[in-house]
C-alpha cells in the first residue's frame, strides 16, 4: 500500500515539479572530483519532491556538466555515461593482446594487478583526438576476444543540509561486538569519529577528506552525539577520489575492493553509483569468493534510471532507504535486486568541519546495513557469509506487502539506528 500511495503522489507533483526550477538530487563532484554535499536552498523533502519529475532528467543533465567542467579529464559515452576521457582498459590482457594495441597506435600507461584477487588489467590512452567509442571499437579489432571497456565515473547518492548548531545528547549505544567495516568513497575526517580507522588513497593526491565519505564513517561509528550503529567497528577507508576530476573511476574502485581483501575487511559499504563494468564485476566476484560482502546503494535517480552499480551486480547487498514514517524515498534509485531498506532521510550526521547535518539518500542507508552485518559476521565463520545474512533476515522488519518487496526488499535494517534531525 504505502508503495502504491507514493507512487500516486509522484503522479500527483509532477506537472507542479515540471514547471519548478530544478536542483539536482544526488551530490556531484567538485572541481577536484570530491563528492560534495550541497546545501540546498529547499528543506530536504520539499526539494525531492519538486525533483520527482525530473530525477532522469536531470540526472543526464548533471553528468554532462562534470564533462563541460573538465573537457580533458571526462568525456561522455555513446551510454550518456561520463568516463575517463581517451582511456580504455583491458581486463586480464596477455602480451599479444598488449602487443596488438600497441601496433594499432594505443599508448600502454600502465598494466597491473588488482591487490588481493590478482585480476589483471592494462591502461592504454587513444591516439590523440580518438572519441573513447571509437577508441573501444579499434582496440578490440586489434585485440579480439579479450574483453577491453572505458573507465566509467561513480558517484555519491546523497543530499544534506546544514542544520541549526546544536549540542546532541549522545544516544544509548546499540548492542555490538567487535566489527571492522571497509568504505570505498572520499576520505574522512578522523578526529570526528569514535573508532580506529585506517585510511589508503587510490586517486591523485592522496586521501582528502570529503564531507560524504566522513558523514558515512559517522554513520556507521558514531561521534559528536550522532548514533553509530556499529560503535566498536573499526573502519577501513579507501578514498577513490582524491583531487583527480575523473576520480571514482572503476579501475580505482576495483583497487579499492583489492585493499579490503588484503586486509582481511569482511564488510565492504559503497554509496557510489555508475554503469556497469567487467574489470569492476571480476572484482566484486572475486572478493565475494574470499568471503567479502559487498554493501551497496541504489541511488538516488529515480525508478526510471538505469539500473544501478556496483549495487546490481550478483551477490552485491542493493540497499534502499526510508524516511522517519518508514516511507520508500520516492527518489530512490532501482538496482537489478533489491536485498535490504535501511533509514535514510530525517536524521543527521557530522561533515568534515564537524557541523550537524540533515541528510537524505540512499548513501547513508547502506552503510548501517554494512555495520549491521559487519557485527554479526564478526562472531561467524568468516569463510562462510551465508549465516550472516539469514540473521539479518531474521532481524529485518517486514514492510509494505507480506514478503520480500521491490520497494523495500527483504525488510527494514538498524530502523533505530538514525540520531533524528530536530
Amino acid at each position: 500500500m504505502r508503495s502504491r500511495w507514493w507512487i500516486a503522489l509522484a503522479a500527483l507533483v509532477a506537472p507542479l515539479a515540471a514547471a519548478a526550477q530544478v536542483v539536482p538530487l544526488p551530490s556531484v563532484p567538485d572541481g577536484l572530483g570530491v563528492p560534495r554535499i550541497g546545501v540546498p536552498s529547499l528543506p530536504l523533502t520539499d526539494r525531492v519532491v519538486q525533483d520527482v519529475s525530473g530525477l532522469a532528467r536531470d540526472r543526464i543533465a548533471r553528468l554532462r556538466n562534470i564533462a563541460r567542467r573538465n573537457p580533458d579529464r571526462i568525456e561522455i559515452d555513446r551510454t550518456g555515461n561520463p568516463v575517463r576521457a581517451g582511456e580504455v582498459v583491458m581486463t586480464a590482457p596477455d602480451d599479444a593482446s598488449i602487443a596488438a594495441a600497441t601496433r594499432a597506435g594505443f599508448r600502454l600507461i600502465e598494466r597491473s594487478s588488482v591487490e588481493g584477487v590478482d585480476i589483471g588489467f592494462a591502461r592504454f590512452a587513444a591516439p590523440r583526438g580518438m572519441s573513447v567509442d571509437r577508441a573501444l571499437r579499434e582496440m578490440r579489432k586489434a585485440a579480439p576476444g579479450v574483453e577491453v571497456s572505458a573507465d566509467p565515473l561513480h558517484f555519491g547518492s546523497g543530499t544534506a543540509e546544514a542544520s541549526v548548531p546544536q549540542l546532541l545528547r549522545p544516544l544509548p549505544a546499540p548492542a555490538a561486538g567487535e566489527a571492522r567495516v571497509g568504505i570505498i568513497d572520499g576520505g574522512v575526517n578522523a578526529r570526528l569519529v569514535n573508532a580506529r580507522i585506517v585510511q589508503h588513497g587510490f586517486a591523485t593526491g592522496g586521501s582528502v577528506p570529503n564531507d560524504h565519505a566522513t558523514g558515512i564513517a559517522v554513520l556507521i561509528s558514531g561521534g559528536g552525539g550522532v548514533r553509530g550503529a556499529a560503535p566498536s567497528a573499526s573502519l577501513f577507508v579507501a578514498d577513490v577520489y582524491g583531487r583527480d576530476p575523473a576520480g571514482g573511476n572503476a579501475t580505482a574502485i576495483a583497487r579499492a575492493l583489492g585493499w579490503m581483501v588484503s586486509q582481511y575487511i569482511p564488510v565492504v559499504t559503497i554509496s557510489l553509483v555508475g554503469p556497469f563494468n567487467p574489470l569492476l564485476a571480476r572484482t566484486i566476484a572475486a572478493a565475494q569468493a574470499k568471503g567479502v560482502i559487498v554493501v551497496a546503494a541504489v541511488g538516488n535517480d529515480g525508478p526510471a534510471a538505469p539500473p544501478a552499480f556496483p549495487a546490481s551486480y550478483p551477490g552485491v547487498i542493493a540497499v534502499t532507504g526510508v524516511d522517519g514514517r518508514n516511507r520508500a524515498l520516492i527518489e530512490a534509485g532501482r538496482a537489478n535486486h533489491l536485498d535490504y531498506a535501511a533509514p535514510g532521510a530525517d536524521m543527521v550526521t557530522l561533515d568534515i568541519n564537524g557541523r550537524t547535518v540533515s541528510v537524505r539518500g540512499t548513501s547513508f542507508a547502506a552503510p548501517l546495513v554494512a555495520a549491521r552485518l559487519a557485527v554479526i559476521y564478526g562472531s561467524t565463520d568468516l569463510g562462510r557469509y551465508g549465516p550472516a545474512i539469514r540473521q539479518l533476515d531474521g532481524e529485518a522488519q517486514d514492510l509494505g506487502p507480506r514478503g520480500p518487496d521491490k520497494s523495500f526488499g527483504r525488510g527494514l535494517v538498524c530502523g533505530t539506528c538514525r540520531t533524528p534531525r530536530k
